[in-house]
């Protein structure tokens, strides 16, 4: 773990970080937080507007599907599952195991597991799901799973639970998941989302998955909360794979979006 920190560190310091990043016993949990809610609020992609008008031909928009399916939506319990292995605080891994089987079974909520609802997009837009058996990642896909598995098996509880739970967990970033004061976007009409405006999902695949969406920002909701019990020692790890992950996770979807036939605009 020695040689992991000394890694985190150097990390943040090329990230520009400031000193008091780099000293965890200088960091209290406020300023954690805050520098997980920049980290997060820097998840957003160049692509996803061009996504959400449509711009994807449609024979293409399986690409989308299968890379997030094979990096990530499949094996999302699995990753909750090594943060709830590591941790060897028992009320810690009471909450992971609530998270661990909403992922895995979602009985809980009276739904269906994580990959299973996932699954329901490409479905209801006629895809051939025996494609998701065999997927072929790209190099950029399986850099970026590679760094998936070596932060939630190698870096300590506290990685792999702030990975999984709200790196992964949050498509993206909510801060209405760590801040019940800040007002949400009120949600579109289902029919002008854009899988239905744009390629003809029917609504009623969309009206099942929203039912889901609560329960999903509940548990990132208490993903937040577990900060609070993370070993202050732990911060510039957490924080370093935290940036490390954010870099994969950018160049990943570069390659997605490039494979789907999107050009990245030029700034004016």
């Amino acid at each position: 773990m020695e040689a992991l920190r000394i890694r985190a560190a150097a990390k943040l310091k090329l990230a520009g970080h400031a000193p008091s990043v780099l000293c965890s016993s200088t960091m209290h949990i406020a300023e954690f937080r805050g520098a997980l809610v920049c980290l997060m609020e820097r998840k957003h992609h160049w692509a996803w507007p061009l996504f959400s008008a449509g711009e994807v031909a449609a024979e293409r928009l399986h690409i989308h599907f299968e890379q997030e399916f094979a990096t990530y939506v499949r094996d999302f319990a699995i990753l909750i599952g090594r943060a709830y292995v590591q941790c060897p605080t028992a009320s810690i891994r009471a909450e992971l195991a609530e998270s661990l089987y909403e992922a895995e079974t979602g009985k809980p909520s009276g739904g269906k597991a994580h990959a299973e609802l996932f699954l329901r997009f490409p479905a209801g837009l006629g895809m051939d799901l025996d494609r998701f058996e065999t997927i072929t990642m790209l190099h950029e896909a399986a850099r970026f799973r590679a760094y998936v598995d070596e932060s939630t098996l190698e870096c300590g509880w506290e990685t792999a639970m702030v990975i999984a739970a709200i790196f992964l967990g949050d498509e993206l970033y909510e801060r209405s998941s760590i801040d019940p004061a800040a007002s949400e976007q009120s949600e579109a009409s289902l029919d002008e989302h854009p899988l239905a405006k744009h390629y003809s999902l029917d609504v009623s695949v969309l009206a099942k998955l929203q039912a889901h969406r609560g329960v999903e920002r509940a548990r990132r909701s208490v993903a937040w909360g577990l900060l609070e019990s993370i070993d202050p020692a732990a911060y510039p790890q957490v924080l370093a794979s935290m940036e490390e992950i954010l870099g994969r996770w950018l160049v990943y979807r570069d390659a997605v979006a490039r494979a789907c036939g999107l050009i990245r605009p030029v700034a004016s």
